[in-house]
């Protein structure tokens, strides 16, 4: 049994040509659609009753609670299928890629993705701004969260998985992204995207706006915190801060005590705070991610400390050319290098 949750709001104008076209697609399979409407005021939910004479439809309509995510979720719990496809109403996703998601869960993939960003795959006639938010959100999303660095499209909302990716998982997204929430949650091994072209809306209203803009940072950070990286970015933070100390510290003794020129004294003190930084990282903030050799660990880490020096220096270059205050341009470039070194560690140091 395949289970096919499609959640919908004002999508009345596009259910019969996608039950048809889902049907033509899965002739020879047996399958249920699971319509989950926020109480259209189209009245979608009446219309997909009304096919359901004809398709294997079940409706669920919720009076009482709204957002695409939670559809989804009330529709898995419905869901009587091995395997659960999830994607849109507005025909953007084409009913004819099902069966290929399908074959790719027959033979050994335990996720697979609908993606534009894989060879072949591609979003027709979007306006330059889409692609750009859209890019940007991937490219934030796999930043923040490694498990998924190496999915092209992990906020596709067309994919396709095993029940048992999600069973006993605690699905709580905000927002509208719930493959993220299943990548980083669910239990699986092996991801496949296949390409397919997201087409253009056939009718009913785009669920892209600023509140979803936000809710998808919102989930990013809540999301974070569920894999460790907020607390991993607040040790880095109090890692960092000790070598200050120490560099401060050591400058102190080699000049005061040791009477070593000023200009000079600052390379050893840099030094000494770079190892101490190390040290805690490798025994603290990323116990868990030593994956290569010692030496290895301790020329990256050398290697990110000057990316972010140079990151910090350009950056207070720039913002003192426009006639910013130096120190507020030197705070402004620190920021910056904190980033770029906990990035460039969490990733290649130590990812």
């Amino acid at each position: 049994m395949i289970s096919i949750i499609i959640p919908t709001y004002n999508e009345r104008e596009n259910l019969e040509e996608l039950f048809e076209r889902i049907s033509r697609a899965l002739e020879d399979r047996d399958f249920e659609i699971i319509i989950v409407d926020d109480d259209s005021p189209d009245k979608t939910w009446e219309k997909a009753e009304i096919l359901g004479k004809i398709y294997p439809v079940r409706v669920i309509r919720r009076t009482n609670e709204k957002g695409l995510s939670s559809a989804v979720i009330r529709g898995f719990e419905e869901a009587n299928g091995d395997i659960i496809v999830v994607m849109d109403a507005d025909l953007q996703h084409p009913p004819e890629v099902i069966p290929k998601l399908i074959e790719a869960i027959e033979h050994g993939a335990d996720i697979s993705i609908a993606s534009r960003y894989v060879k072949g795959g591609k979003a027709e006639n979007w306006y330059w701004w889409r692609k750009v938010i859209s890019k940007g959100a991937i490219m934030v999303g796999r930043v923040a969260l490694p498990k998924i660095r190496n999915i092209k499209d992990p906020v596709s909302g067309f994919f396709a998985f095993k029940r048992e990716v999600i069973e006993n998982v605690n699905l709580n997204p905000v927002g509208f992204k719930i493959l993220l929430e299943i990548l980083i949650k669910g239990k699986y091994e092996k991801v496949i995207e296949i390409p397919f072209t997201f087409g253009l809306r056939k009718g009913g209203e785009s669920k892209l706006s600023q509140k979803q803009i936000f809710n998808y940072l919102k989930h990013l950070y809540r999301l974070m915190r569920w894999e460790g990286e907020i607390d991993r970015l607040v040790k880095f933070s109090v890692v960092g801060l000790s070598g200050v100390l120490v560099n401060e510290g050591a400058l102190w003794g080699f000049v005061e005590f040791l009477g070593w020129d000023k200009r000079l004294a600052v390379l050893p003190a840099t030094e000494l705070s770079v190892l101490n930084n190390f040290v805690w990282n490798d025994i603290w903030t990323f116990k868990d991610l030593k994956r290569k050799a010692l030496y290895l660990r301790l020329l990256n880490f050398h290697f990110a400390a000057l990316t972010g020096a140079l990151v910090q220096w350009a950056i207070y270059l720039v913002l003192l050319h426009v006639g910013l205050h130096y120190l507020v341009a030197n705070l402004i470039g620190i920021g910056f290098s904190f980033i770029v070194r906990f990035l460039f560690n969490r990733n290649i140091t130590w990812g």
